[in-house]
């Protein structure tokens, strides 16, 4: 019983809590951000019109759906170099997915670009690449030949416009215009869309920075791999690499004598590979920088218009970026077991393809609905390139 004089009971109403919603983003991106940088109030929408998500911009929203679909899971279990199965600490197709994205994400922040689309760009830049990696990619395109090919970035449109399913709404993952966009990387103009108009001259610059991010992201993960497994030597690649000598000489003054003792191989090898991608990342910000400030672009439209990419290496380090690469080329991409494993995806996706073109039964029952869309050579391939390594060896053996 409520004692006499005092007051009555009201219920208590917290505040209405004060979020960092999609407008405080877009807000903070208009005034925060560089001129050239992409804002996503801006965004041309998707191809399938939604309502504005509350509290993620448009580009979140797509990082999102990137990081949740099918196709992203499954790069785990899909070749970077080295086949998934053959040891737990190669890289895959996901962990690549991922270093790309803290690369361009270090760049795109230090350079005032849009992070998250970034970020998008970065986690959806390879979820086209069928199993056995580049292997795989070259031996469908060889088995259709006679039917448009197959080519990975191409694929990747074909993954979040069309195969990826989420809704009844509507197929694919209805992505963002600018990111279904920039995933072409403007490489054929046979795979550019009529509903996209006219190629511009370059791409936004956030999928400039992401371009230069993947091939930042191997390089130095792939002399990792390659040291840590034996492919090539230490010894080898100090001969043949100013950049490896570059990112030593670093480490050995921050660490006199460390290198010299050897008492630590594989760590030695992982300082230096951490030194050879600050290297890389430091400087592809510093020439992109330089750029900027040469050309001095006013928006996202002028970037598109201009003579040149703007995201870039400076010329010295450019030279020794392209002599790193040709010694991967040379002695990892092309080194022994990696033909051997290439001839092996070639006969595993052979076999595949011509027992499920011969026995479309076989397919999944929504890949057997998608030969009425598309024909059964390119639903065969469309099924084939969704698969992992583990999953393409094993159904080539039950079904070859």
């Amino acid at each position: 019983m409520r004692a006499t004089g005092t007051a009555p009971h009201r219920p208590f109403h917290m505040p209405a809590p004060h979020l960092f919603d999609r407008q405080a983003k877009e807000a903070r991106e208009a005034s925060f951000l560089a001129p050239y940088a992409m804002r996503s109030a801006d965004s041309l929408g998707r191809r399938h019109p939604q309502a504005s998500d509350p509290l993620r911009t448009c580009w979140e929203r797509d990082r999102d759906r990137i990081t949740h679909s099918m196709a992203f899971r499954r790069l785990r279990h899909k070749a970077q170099v080295f086949v998934s199965w053959e040891g737990d600490h190669n890289r895959t197709r996901l962990s690549h997915s991922l270093e790309v994205c803290q690369v361009a994400r270090s760049v795109g922040n230090a350079l005032y670009l849009n992070e998250a689309l970034c970020e998008a760009l970065a986690l959806a830049h390879d979820i086209g690449h069928p199993p056995f990696g580049h292997r795989g990619e070259w031996a469908l395109d060889e088995l259709m030949k006679d039917h448009g090919g197959f080519r990975h970035n191409a694929q990747v449109l074909r993954v979040v416009d069309l195969l990826e399913r989420r809704t009844p709404d509507n197929p694919g993952l209805n992505l963002t215009r600018e990111v279904r966009e920039s995933l072409l990387k403007h490489e054929k103009r046979e795979d550019w869309p009529d509903e996209f108009g006219e190629p511009p001259a370059n791409p936004i610059l956030e999928a400039q920075v992401v371009d230069l991010a993947d091939s930042v992201a191997y390089n130095a993960h792939d002399v990792d791999d390659g040291l840590r497994t034996g492919i090539f030597t230490e010894e080898l690649l100090h001969e043949e690499s100013a950049l490896w000598r570059r990112a030593k000489q670093l480490v050995e003054e921050r660490c006199p004598g460390f290198l010299e003792s050897r008492s630590d191989i594989a760590l030695a090898n992982r300082r230096v590979v951490n030194d050879l991608l600050r290297i890389l990342i430091k400087d592809l910000i510093l020439e992109t920088a330089r750029r900027l400030e040469e050309v001095a672009p006013e928006s996202p439209a002028a970037v598109r218009a201009g003579e040149r990419r703007l995201a870039g290496h400076g010329k010295e380090l450019r030279g020794e970026v392209a002599e790193l690469h040709r010694f991967l080329f040379q002695n990892f991409y092309r080194h022994e077991h990696m033909i051997n494993t290439a001839e092996r995806a070639a006969e595993t996706l052979g076999i595949l393809y011509h027992a499920l073109l011969a026995k479309p039964d076989e397919l999944p029952e929504w890949y057997q609905g998608w030969i009425d869309e598309v024909g059964a050579e390119r639903a065969v391939c469309d099924y084939i390139a969704g698969m992992t390594d583990s999953f393409a060896d094993s159904e080539a053996k039950r079904l070859g």
